[in-house]
């Protein structure tokens, strides 16, 4: 046996007992002949001793010690001398008096110091990964992920769920990003694509009587990257057959309580708040509300048509809006923070930004002499605004005005400091539009995907007005994040066959894209439904990431690139021939 203990094991009801421990060389530090050595494992810390009194030549070994080489120690659990301790740490109150040292390896000088205060570039992180896991921050996240995947399998497994798994070399079909393409060798022409989500195989295995199913999924998605977009990530794929929106809802704000209770001590409240899409949009101007902070937008069309401002009054005569936000306790904004405000919304889209603040002094606007005192008053009255508040305004169509106050609120609340990196603020948003019309390509398209189910009561627009048509969709946000998506799914062959056709899709088309889905409702689809939180996602918020790459073991950079591998690489003439393929000079 390598070793008795790993390194926050002992404590001090450990004292005089004869130890061997294992691991890295975190710090070194000499002090009057004695050297002290903090040693550290994944579980953390153990600082140990070498006396020159007591071996002489072991601790002439002991100087040979550099960060990061690998070590085994033998000693004896020693209370550490009053005025020492660290309470920092689980192992603070002792230390291993060593009286055997074996080097397992060495190592080089290090591109950077393994610790959580220093500023590393990312890339010298990710091309160094095996030397950045070590710290102790990324060591948590990695181990926490792990505790997760436990907690959720655990949880569906007490309400008995499968977990089964689907290919990774599957079939093409359009599902919103690019696929990655896997050229077959004993096939040639023809490829199998990685799969964007389990989506129709899991549909699949509903209607082979799996009626619980879940599975921590691998997806991939060429798509353009970002802080929350991997080409390879992984989400808790779920289905289940003979449910309705309701019971899902309750599964998940079950199993994120679990989560929140079992990995941070977070009591959540559960059940989570539910907006519309249309709510959502009308008073946070995003399907992606952020419910931590207020700050609710409000049409003041009725109380300002009447003014004299020719930008309120014009834009509202040709069937805009006018819309506003009031920002509490923001009045302390320099008038080069108001440019810079300003600027930005215009960079969303919106013509303009009035601003109008209240102070010990009045209103302060720069159009306050075209809205005079009364109006300026009834719009403060509308606001509920204190001394110290300032409302921000935006006059344009409707759809870019509450869009252009949707992610000003956001840049409100970032500058204001609402945004609490420690709270969770979860809600459902639901009811999306079924469609959304493709203005290029002059058709619709889904808004979700095209198995998802209208409302029963909106069936019978399908023949009539496609854009008021709602669909039994429904996200799970969380802290202005999307976490996960999901519907109830379609199982009658006509009303999926009517979808496709309202998405120009013969039926040659969607046998040659779908038929092996179409194909299994033939023969007794149950209703069904499901949704797919990213666990990536909701790691990065629970571990306040600024990235999911901080909590995934071996991501790509935003390139999507691996500095670690070099992937993707070039290969051989050889292989692309045994591929049937070339490359075009």
């Amino acid at each position: 046996m390598y070793r008795t203990h790993n390194c926050v094991q002992l404590n001090i009801k450990d004292i005089n007992k004869e130890v061997i421990l294992c691991g890295w060389v975190h710090s070194r530090r000499d002090h009057g002949g004695l050297i002290f050595i903090d040693l550290r494992d994944r579980e953390g810390l153990t600082q140990l001793v070498f006396n020159p009194e007591d071996n002489k030549d072991m601790h002439e070994k002991a100087h040979a010690l550099r960060s990061e080489f690998v070590i085994c120690v033998k000693g004896k659990v020693s209370k550490r001398p009053p005025g020492t301790e660290n309470p920092k740490i689980p192992t603070g109150s002792i230390e291993i008096l060593c009286n055997s040292l074996e080097i397992l390896n060495t190592a080089k000088a290090l591109p950077f110091e393994i610790n959580d205060d220093q500023e590393i570039g990312e890339d010298l992180r990710l091309a160094y990964r095996f030397l950045d896991l070590r710290r102790i921050r990324m060591q948590k996240n990695i181990i926490l992920r792990s505790h997760v995947f436990k907690i959720m399998r655990d949880f569906l497994d007490s309400k008995g769920f499968l977990e089964i798994e689907t290919p990774i070399l599957t079939k093409s079909t359009p599902e919103g990003a690019r696929d990655y393409l896997v050229p077959s060798r004993l096939n040639p022409g023809c490829f199998y694509a990685l799969p964007q989500s389990p989506q129709l195989f899991k549909q699949i295995l509903m209607v082979s009587g799996f009626d619980k199913y879940y599975q921590i999924a691998r997806c991939f998605r060429d798509e353009d990257l970002r802080k929350d977009r991997q080409p390879e990530f992984t989400q808790l794929d779920i289905e289940m057959s003979f449910i309705d929106e309701d019971a899902i809802f309750s599964l998940i704000e079950n199993l994120m309580f679990d989560i929140f209770d079992k990995a941070l001590g977070k009591k959540l409240s559960i059940p989570f708040t539910r907006l519309t899409h249309k709510q959502a949009l009308l008073r946070y101007g995003t399907d992606k509300p952020d419910l931590r902070y207020g700050m609710e937008l409000l049409v003041l069309d009725e109380i300002v048509s009447k003014s004299e401002f020719l930008v309120f009054k014009k834009v509202i005569q040709s069937g805009g809006k006018v819309i506003g936000i009031k920002a509490p306790q923001a009045a302390s904004f320099s008038l080069k923070e108001l440019e810079d405000l300003t600027n930005f919304t215009i960079s969303c889209g919106a013509k303009g930004l009035v601003w109008i603040k209240i102070t010990d002094a009045g209103f302060q606007s720069p159009v306050k002499k075209h809205l005079g005192e009364e109006l300026l008053q009834k719009i403060a009255k509308m606001f509920k605004a204190d001394k110290g508040d300032i409302i921000f305004i935006v006059a344009d169509q409707a759809k870019i005005a509450t869009q252009a106050l949707g992610q000003l609120r956001v840049d409100l609340a970032q500058r204001l400091k609402k945004d609490d990196g420690h709270r969770f603020e979860f809600l459902w948003v639901t009811d999306f539009p079924l469609f959304q019309y493709n203005e290029e390509e002059k058709r619709w398209d889904s808004e979700h995907h095209p198995f998802t189910a209208p409302k029963q009561e909106d069936i019978k627009f399908l023949e009539g007005d496609l854009a008021c048509i709602r669909s039994r969709a429904y996200d799970l946000v969380v802290n202005g994040m999307e976490l996960g998506s999901g519907s109830i799914r379609i199982h009658q062959p006509q009303l999926q066959k009517k979808i496709f056709e309202i998405l120009g899709m013969s039926d040659e088309q969607a046998q040659a894209k779908f038929g092996f889905l179409t194909k299994s409702f033939d023969y007794g689809a149950p209703p069904h439904g499901g949704i797919a939180p990213g666990i990536d996602r909701l790691l990065a918020l629970i571990t306040n990431s600024t990235s999911i790459r901080e909590v995934i073991a071996f991501p790509k950079n935003q390139k999507g690139i691996c500095p670690l591998t070099q992937a993707p690489s070039s290969v051989s003439p050889n292989q692309l021939k045994e591929l049937h393929l070339t490359m075009e000079e």
